[in-house]
């Protein structure tokens, strides 16, 4: 048996009405809340004011200098010292590369060569032993691997300004002190790269396909550059690109590791320019214009590579 609870009928109301409806708008606290959130919303283009000044100010801060150093690259020493940074001068350009590629019976070009063979020849072999050696801690199970990988992860935490010293010791010890072998063997191996190399394969190339072609009678190699490579190509590109801007960069090891000039890289050699600039100023327009074609193999591999680079990593990996 069911019993009927009785709503009680509202002062004044008129008699047989249904019960009192909510006043319209809600409650008087669900109205003080809406209010608030419609206080506390921003308008659209608000939002879109404010990212775009961010990236305004971002931009700035990267093209500037890059401006300041293009228009530099056109003054001669008088220009530098005489006008503002941005004014425009007479064009010496020519004038001023010219200079640069005779100087010191152009060894300007040898470093260009140095830096090629460095950061080029280097970043590639970086780049295949960062691969191998993730596809055998990713593939292959073994004792003592988790800490065998542990203390790769431990030199990505060591600064590389700290393995300097010990890597002259141990260039000294073997006589590679002040040869292209000192600079260019210790970037080969890259901890960094093997950690970032076992994240590309751990999430891209699933051990059934590698277990699949061992079925199929391919070795390890065999699988490694016939299954895994090709699906590994985007991230094979970022880690060249990757190592290859860094050895370009480097600094610190070749000013320890070099005294020949033959030898060193262009980024040290413009360097000793500098250094000699305080002496004499007519080094400054080399300085500049140096400093602008270095930079130009690092930005020309980046735009020719983007489309790899950004490519999706995964894509086509098990068809």
């Amino acid at each position: 048996m069911t019993t009927a609870t009785s709503v009680p009928p509202v002062p004044g109301a008129p008699a047989g009405a249904g019960p009192a409806a909510p006043p319209r708008g809600g409650s008087p606290a669900h109205r003080r809340g809406s209010a608030r959130a419609a206080a506390g919303r921003r308008p659209a283009w608000a939002s879109r004011i404010v990212v775009n000044l961010v990236l305004a100010g971002f931009a700035l801060y990267t093209l500037l200098p890059l401006t300041w150093l293009v228009i530099a690259s056109t003054k001669d020493t008088a220009d530098l010292v005489g006008t503002h940074g941005f004014a425009l001068a007479d064009l010496n350009f020519v004038e001023n590369l010219t200079r640069m590629f005779a100087e010191d019976g152009g060894i300007f070009g040898r470093w260009m060569l140095n830096t090629v063979a460095y950061a080029g020849v280097g970043a590639a072999l970086s780049v295949l032993v960062s691969l191998l050696a993730a596809f055998a801690f990713e593939m292959y199970d073994f004792r003592g691997k988790e800490k065998a990988f542990g203390f790769v992860l431990i030199g990505v935490l060591v600064p590389a300004a700290v393995t300097t010293m010990p890597l002259y010791l141990l260039a000294s010890s073997t006589g590679m002190v002040n040869t292209f072998w000192g600079v260019f063997l210790p970037q080969v191996a890259s901890p960094f790269g093997v950690y970032l190399a076992r994240i590309f394969i751990a999430s891209y190339v699933p051990r059934e396909l590698i277990e699949a072609a061992r079925i199929d009678g391919a070795g390890d190699f065999r699988a490694f550059f016939s299954v895994a490579l090709p699906v590994l190509k985007p991230a094979a590109v970022t880690l060249f690109l990757m190592a290859f801007s860094a050895i370009w960069n480097n600094f610190f090891l070749p000013l320890v590791m070099l005294t020949d000039r033959s030898l060193f890289p262009v980024a040290l050699g413009i360097y000793t320019w500098n250094q000699q600039e305080i002496a004499d100023p007519a080094y400054a327009p080399l300085v500049i214009v140096g400093s602008l074609l270095a930079m130009l193999p690092v930005v020309a591999l980046f735009l020719a590579l983007q489309r790899y680079w950004k490519a999706g990593i995964g894509a086509g990996a098990l068809k």
